[in-house]
C-alpha cells in the first residue's frame, strides 16, 4: 500500500482487508516487559513529579486504564496480541538469547549487530528493586494493581512478577 503508506500512516487508517495484508507482509515483533518493571522504570524516570513510588502508584490507579499514559498502560490495549499475530515476543531480560535467535532466523549476522546486554545483572537489579518498591506498597494497592494488569498477566509468563500473586 506505498500509495497511503507513509511513515505517518497510522494502521487504524485502512480497512480491515488492507490492515490484514499489511500485517501479513511484515514480520511483527512484540517486546514485552513485566508491567510492574514498567511502573518502577516510568517512577525512575519521572523522579520528582510524585513524592515517593507508592503515591505515583495510587497516581496510575486513579487514572484507569482509560486515561492511563502509554508509559504504564496495560500492554494488552497498546499492542493487541489477541488480535495481530506476532511472529515474535521478546520479554525484557532475555534480550541477549531472543535478538540473537530473531537476528538469525532473519538471516543477518549476528555478533556484529546485538550490543553487549547484562541481563544477568539487569534482572537482579529489577528483583532487587521491585522487592523494594513493592514492600512500600499496601495490600488495597497491590490488589489493584494486580487488578489492573490481569490481562497482561494472563497473556504473557510474567512467572515472576510480583503482581502475579
Amino acid at each position: 500500500y506505498p500509495r497511503r503508506h507513509t511513515l505517518e500512516t497510522q494502521l487504524s487508517k485502512f480497512n480491515l482487508t488492507e490492515i490484514e495484508d499489511i500485517l501479513g507482509s511484515y514480520t511483527k515483533v512484540l517486546f514485552v516487559r513485566d508491567p510492574f518493571q514498567r511502573l518502577i522504570s516510568t517512577f525512575m524516570q519521572a523522579m520528582g513529579s510524585s513524592p515517593s513510588f507508592s503515591s505515583f502508584v495510587q497516581d496510575v490507579l486513579d487514572s484507569g486504564q482509560h486515561n492511563a499514559s502509554v508509559a504504564w498502560k496495560p500492554l494488552i490495549s497498546l499492542c493487541h496480541p489477541c488480535f495481530i499475530q506476532y511472529d515474535y515476543v521478546v520479554m525484557f531480560g532475555f534480550l541477549r538469547q531472543e535478538l540473537g535467535h530473531l537476528l538469525q532466523r532473519a538471516g543477518l549476522p549476528i555478533d556484529s549487530l546485538l550490543p553487549e546486554f547484562t541481563d544477568t545483572q539487569v534482572r537482579w537489579t529489577y528483583s532487587w528493586l521491585s522487592e523494594q518498591m513493592f514492600r512500600e506498597l499496601s495490600l488495597q494497592q497491590k490488589k489493584q494493581l494486580s487488578h489492573f494488569y490481569r490481562w497482561d498477566l494472563a497473556a504473557f509468563p510474567f512467572s515472576s512478577s510480583f503482581l502475579s500473586d
